[in-house]
């Protein structure tokens, strides 16, 4: 019995769009912090967490952040070689979400597994026995985008509260949002 649970990560607007051209269709200084704090944070010291993501969302995070610090990150993609020559020594690069899993249970240095995007990352995340919570920023206003977060069958979840998850609205500028967690039942 496969013991990682798979912890989904996104912020979606109204339409459940997650981006644009390769990009943030919004700046939310609060969300981000958010997302790298959860991402990044862990019980025990002597640990990290696990952040997978496809080849697009490695892709699209700026140079500069990656690979994003202090968490072991592991590249799904279907051209392993290719995508092992051209990213920083200690990046996993795996060619899907079981390999990525196996990997992750034969280390013991890994306490949770984010999975952080793209869309078809997340629809496969979410179709695996396990998929664990869902921690889904709703941004409170549309966006124009060309990427999505699957839709899921919410009879499936059900909304749960974490320590140090503000229940409450967050507002930035003009946008609202909740921070939600939905844990697979």
């Amino acid at each position: 019995m496969s013991k990682t649970k798979l912890n989904l990560i996104a912020a979606a607007c109204e339409n459940l769009g997650i981006g644009i051209n390769g990009d943030l269709p919004w700046r939310l200084k609060k969300e981000m912090a958010y997302f790298s704090s959860m991402t990044s944070k862990v019980r025990d010291p002597a640990k990290k967490n696990a952040v997978v993501m496809g080849r697009r969302t490695w892709d699209c995070i700026p140079s500069k952040f990656l690979p994003l610090p202090n968490r072991v990150n592991i590249v799904l993609t279907r051209h392993v070689d290719d995508v092992k020559s051209k990213v920083p020594e200690g990046v996993i690069v795996v060619s899907g979400l079981d390999e990525a899993i196996s990997h992750i249970e034969g280390r013991e240095d890994i306490e949770s597994t984010w999975v952080i995007g793209g869309s078809s990352i997340y629809k496969a995340a979410l179709e695996h026995k396990n998929c664990g919570k869902i921690y889904l920023t709703e941004i409170q206003k549309n966006f124009e985008c060309d990427t999505f977060f699957p839709k899921f069958d919410k009879k499936q979840f059900v909304l749960v509260t974490e320590d140090g998850v503000p229940e409450e609205q967050q507002v930035e500028g003009d946008i609202s949002y909740y921070f939600r967690i939905y844990k697979k039942l």
